[in-house]
């Protein structure tokens, strides 16, 4: 039996043939849906997102996945081939920008809440900063602290499955809480800090907040 990861299974998959030997050709209901840049439907979709999951790849090859949120329609279409993400106030950790810095490739999910269907789009993206661009990304009067530019290359829209199974818009679906950790515990517990975690929380209530834009 092949192991993978020390995690034995029945068969490892490793070519493109052994894939479909699972797995029927697309339908052409899906096959051909790849877009080359914004089109009207893509623009209406975008206008009414308000997070935005943004993936990029490390330095060392791993991916980083973040998310990023606002009122929607803070993802603007610039042009049909341009889109400018707004930055905010944040941890400073700046894992995203860095990692683009090094390699541009970026890839979005778009998502409105109660609606189920995404949009994927991917393409090379820019830091930059500019005032004017920056004041039309303002919310509350706060201009954003820098955007992404992003160079579209492909736009896709996305079935509404994955959001069905998790029951993810039902709140009738959705599972108990109070025994999960919360960001203070797990921010003092995997950054092995000395602070209480009751003080912890105070920090990151505040932040949430206050320190919003």
């Amino acid at each position: 039996m092949p192991t993978v990861f020390g995690y034995h299974v029945n068969e490892i998959i490793n070519s493109q043939s052994d894939l479909r030997a699972h797995y029927k050709m697309p339908s052409r209901f899906v096959n051909n849906k790849v877009l080359t840049e914004i089109d009207p439907l893509a623009a209406r979709f975008i206008d009414k997102t308000a997070l935005v999951f943004v993936s990029t790849q490390r330095p060392d090859g791993q991916i980083d996945v973040s998310p990023r949120g606002d009122p929607p329609g803070f993802l603007k279409v610039l042009t049909p081939s341009l889109l400018a993400l707004p930055d905010r106030l944040g941890n400073n950790r700046v894992d995203t920008f860095e990692n683009i810095i090094l390699n541009p490739q970026i890839g979005l999910i778009c998502v409105i809440p109660g609606h189920r269907d995404t949009l994927r789009i991917s393409g090379e993206a820019r830091i930059v900063r500019d005032d004017d661009l920056a004041q039309s990304l303002s919310v509350s009067g706060k201009p954003a602290q820098a955007a992404l530019l992003i160079k579209v290359s492909r736009v896709l829209c996305h079935c509404p499955k994955a959001f069905v199974r998790g029951g993810v818009w039902s709140s009738d679906s959705w599972p108990d809480t109070t025994d999960v950790p919360t960001l203070a515990e797990m921010m003092c517990a995997h950054g092995a800090l000395s602070d209480n975690i009751a003080d912890v929380e105070d920090i990151v209530q505040n932040d949430r907040q206050n320190r919003l834009y």
